[in-house]
């Protein structure tokens, strides 16, 4: 795909794909398959592979390759793929040239997690990386502690197709758009449905998502009432989802990747449990719950 292309491609729904283990905890490729090519059959445009929802973390750098070929193949060019990176530089290189070689269209690059990770370091890792593949990059940025002209360096790179904004300081994001006007700089959403709204009123193009997994229906009905400008109908749409978000909070953010594969659970997808340091499985009064959210969903008539 075309860097531009791809950088359009990303104006979309950035889904993020989790990942599904047999009884020894490996992964499962067959219905890990099954998931994604769920997700690109119901048209999302973007599929993210090895992402936090994932569980990118718990994995190594062979099983996220596994992983990644799995996802090229089983989406069969219904949709972009983007290959997630990371941790070390020379790691996060290799697995991008890994996923190149196995036909993906990108790569996102996870945010540096070292203690000792200076600001404007962390741009020249992003960087770094981008000079280093022929695959387009996103960069997934998670903390607010980036100066805005790192931040405009790093939106504007040629090699950068996109900066997937993670952190909830809607002012620097807002700073960021307005430093970049009339460049290519392409600002994600990168907290999910929930955010979008707001990420949109300040000129974010695109969002990400694990809600795909379960109901990418609903997600799809959040972008195209974005792009419609139809901020009413956005807003009951995450309105309906928000319990679901919520939940995916609780032990902070513990929960994330077990709700979503919980509700694929009671759908009857036996994906096995979160890797840890993640939750494993949710308690009763949990699972519960959101059980009762997918039962109201099926009602509720909103798309």
């Amino acid at each position: 795909m075309e860097f531009d292309a791809y950088r359009q491609v990303l104006q979309g729904i950035s889904g993020v794909h989790v990942t599904a283990y047999d009884g020894d905890g490996e992964i499962e490729p067959g219905l890990t398959g099954r998931i994604v090519s769920d997700i690109a059959a119901a048209g999302v445009h973007n599929i993210v592979s090895g992402g936090n929802t994932g569980e990118f973390y718990s994995m190594t750098a062979d099983e996220v390759i596994r992983l990644q070929a799995v996802a090229v193949a089983a989406v069969d060019g219904r949709a972009a793929v983007t290959a997630a990176a990371g941790r070390s530089v020379r790691e996060a290189i290799a697995v991008s040239r890994a996923a190149q070689r196995e036909g993906a269209d990108g790569v996102m690059v996870h945010h540096p997690l070292d203690p000792f990770a200076a600001p404007h370091s962390q741009v020249d890792y992003f960087v770094a990386i981008a000079e280093a593949t022929d695959l387009p990059l996103v960069a997934y940025i998670r903390s607010d502690l980036i100066p805005l002209d790192e931040m405009v360096r790093l939106g504007t790179h040629p090699r950068v197709a996109g900066v997937k904004f993670a952190s909830t300081n809607t002012a620097l994001f807002a700073d960021c758009v307005r430093a970049t006007k009339g460049t290519k700089a392409t600002w994600i959403c990168g907290l999910a449905e929930s955010w979008a709204l707001p990420f949109y009123a300040l000129g974010a193009k695109g969002f990400t998502s694990g809600l795909v997994n379960v109901a990418p229906e609903r997600s799809l009905a959040v972008w195209h009432a974005l792009e419609a400008g139809d901020y009413a109908r956005a807003r009951a749409i995450i309105d309906s989802i928000a319990p679901f978000e919520t939940m995916r909070t609780k032990h902070r953010n513990g929960a994330n990747v077990t709700v979503v594969k919980e509700a694929l659970r009671l759908r009857g997808h036996d994906v096995g449990p979160v890797r840890l340091p993640g939750l494993p499985e949710l308690e009763d009064g949990d699972r519960k719950a959101l059980g009762t959210v997918l039962a109201q969903w099926s009602q509720d008539g909103l798309v």
